[in-house]
Order: C-alpha cells, then sequence, then structure tokens
C-alpha cells in the first residue's frame, strides 16, 4: 500500500472527501448544516485497506481542509469522533453546541 502522494479531495457534487489508496476509494460522507459547518456522518475505507491508517490519513486531512477553509464540524461519524478525541488539537474546529461531547 503507497500512501506517499494520496491526496484527500472534496468531491462537492457527492457530499464527500475521497481519498484513493492503490486504485480503491475510501471516504467521509458530509452534509451540510449552513454556510460554514460541514456534518460528518460517514467514513468508509475500502476492505482490503482496513487497519493499514488509511482511515485516520482520510480523517486526518478532511480535517486539515476544514481548518484550511474556516470551516467547523459536527463530527456525527463515531470514527471520527474517536479520532478527534485522539487528536485534541482539532477542537477548535467543532461546532461549538458539540465541542464538550469530544
Amino acid at each position: 500500500m503507497n500512501l506517499e502522494g494520496a491526496t484527500v479531495l472534496n468531491n462537492t457534487k457527492q457530499n464527500r472527501f475521497e481519498l484513493v489508496t492503490d486504485g480503491l476509494l475510501s471516504v467521509i460522507e458530509y452534509q451540510p448544516f449552513d454556510d460554514n459547518t460541514l456534518v460528518l456522518t460517514h467514513t468508509e475505507v475500502a476492505p482490503e485497506l482496513e487497519g493499514q491508517g488509511v482511515g485516520s490519513r482520510l480523517v486526518k486531512e478532511t480535517l486539515e481542509y476544514v481548518r484550511q477553509h474556516n470551516l467547523q464540524i459536527i463530527p456525527l461519524c463515531p470514527f471520527v469522533g474517536t479520532y478527534l478525541k485522539r487528536h485534541r488539537d482539532y477542537a477548535n474546529i467543532i461546532h461549538p453546541a458539540y465541542r464538550d461531547k469530544f
């Protein structure tokens, strides 16, 4: 598996962040909440890539995208929520109404 050079892209037409690894697609699905907030609803990693850090890479780059674009998130996806609990440096991009949950 090669994650070097793999980039997470925001597919706004399908409301998801995408990462292609070894030809396999992994995604974080979202729904717009308002002009400034995305509700992250589901993370899916190709079964062949599970347990190899692909999901964590996908979440990290998604959160970096959110930060760089001055957005906020509502993390309803359990996988994203677990990542946020381990990486408190992203707490400032969580919508204020949800920060106390992480």
